[in-house]
């Protein structure tokens, strides 16, 4: 009998494949990328147990246990990448994420069509700049004959090395983000906002409610899930820093306040070879990243009962 209704249940989702094989069939790319290029290389996260001296054997050749994560908790430098790449990352997703939701909410009440096309256009081509150019073009600006300094320079202020100096990395970093994807970060938005349903905003307006109320009380209570759901994925997100514009911005002067987990396992596995160590870190922050979006996912779910899963 058990056997018999778990064919009922799987029966009908075969003859759905069978049936609709050419719209599943659009699966088929994207499920063979992620197994070529997300799922085989976990693989290699054996060698964070096991001593990799190169060569074909690219799964080690010697078990050392927990060897090397032994070595980077005992590590300072390690540490001082782990709370940099916190404070960077939370600081962003405080400074970004209600910036991101006000900025869909005020295109959201452009009333001129050709305008908030021009407004929405206008905010997204950052986006597009590549990672090269964007830090090219920052440290352009920042430097001590760029445009910033030339007009403090009109204030009376010395010039500054913005770039070389630990203290102003973390500005140059949530600012330049900010400027780039703050209009990308407001399609979702918008897109959900087109689903909310009109006839709460005329019931309102016959009450009497502001734009601002419009907004609060209508708008923001209609994308509260989509809302939620962006910001466990961010929160999921807080230990993987903007690991190119990063590596492209920092140097060793500003290691103190610039050097997150992903440059420190650049340095380690890349730049001196010591890829069972740099394995090993990299798999304390993949952990790590799970247990933010789990928690974050479940606290979603019990308070506004909206969640990823």
């Amino acid at each position: 009998m058990e056997s018999s209704s778990r064919r009922l249940d799987v029966t009908p989702l075969w003859k759905h494949v069978r049936k609709e094989w050419k719209l599943y069939s659009f699966l088929l790319i994207p499920v063979i990328y992620f197994l070529i290029f997300k799922y085989a290389p976990m693989i290699g996260n054996v060698i964070a147990f096991r001593k990799y001296r190169g060569g074909p054997n690219f799964l080690g050749s010697e078990w050392v246990g927990l060897q090397y994560f032994r070595m980077f908790m005992k590590d300072p430098t390690f540490w001082r990448a782990f709370w940099n790449n916190i404070f960077l990352s939370v600081a962003y997703l405080i400074v970004r994420f209600p910036l991101t939701l006000i900025f869909a909410l005020l295109i959201n009440e452009i009333r001129t069509l050709k305008l908030k096309k021009f407004v929405q256009t206008v905010s997204y081509l950052p986006h597009f700049i590549s990672m090269v150019i964007l830090a090219g073009m920052v440290k352009e600006m920042l430097s001590v004959s760029g445009p910033i300094n030339a007009l403090l320079g009109h204030f009376g202020v010395d010039p500054i090395q913005f770039i070389s100096l630990p203290q102003w990395f973390s500005t140059i970093y949530v600012s330049s983000g900010i400027w780039q994807g703050l209009g990308w970060g407001t399609i979702l938005y918008l897109a959900a906002m087109t689903g909310i349903n009109t006839e709460l905003y005329e019931a309102a307006r016959i009450d009497g409610a502001s734009r601002l109320r419009l907004a609060w009380h209508v708008t923001i209570p209609g994308i509260l899930p989509t809302i939620m759901t962006l910001l466990v994925l961010d929160i999921g997100g807080i230990m993987g820093s903007n690991f190119e514009k990063i590596l492209l911005l920092y140097n060793p002067l500003t290691y103190e306040t610039a050097d997150v987990i992903s440059t420190y396992v650049y340095r380690m596995g890349i730049t001196n070879a010591n890829f069972s160590y740099a394995t090993a870190v990299g798999l304390f922050e993949g952990v790590i990243g799970l247990i933010l979006v789990t928690t974050a996912n479940a606290i979603s779910k019990k308070t506004t009962k909206s969640s990823l899963w």
